[in-house]
């Protein structure tokens, strides 16, 4: 059964509960700075298993320092759901661990 889409109003208001994220267009997305490089290939191997813990994947891309996310989901013809909402909370719990800023 496919997610249902959220309204733009429930997007922003679970958002202030996660620092950092915000809408941008029909995605949810942030980046993240780390202390280096290593780090931020130690956060992306994370974020990978939790993607696949949930089952639910973003876009996710590693830079020198930094890690960056885009999420919606396809299963709701590319809108924003719960599942990516609970995706971002899974990531920004281990995100300080790694240094991340």
């Amino acid at each position: 059964m496919p997610a249902e889409p959220l309204s733009a109003n429930a997007i922003e208001e679970a958002l202030r509960e996660l620092p950092g994220w915000r809408l941008d267009g029909d995605r949810i997305t942030r980046t993240y700075r780390l202390p280096s490089h290593f780090a931020a290939t130690g956060l992306t191997v994370h974020v990978a298993r939790i993607q696949d813990e949930l089952n639910h994947h973003s876009d996710l891309t590693l830079g020198y320092n930094t890690v960056s996310l885009a999420v919606n989901s396809h299963d709701a013809g590319g809108a924003v759901t719960r599942k990516d909402l609970e995706l971002a909370a899974r990531v920004e719990a281990v995100a300080a661990g790694h240094g991340a800023e």
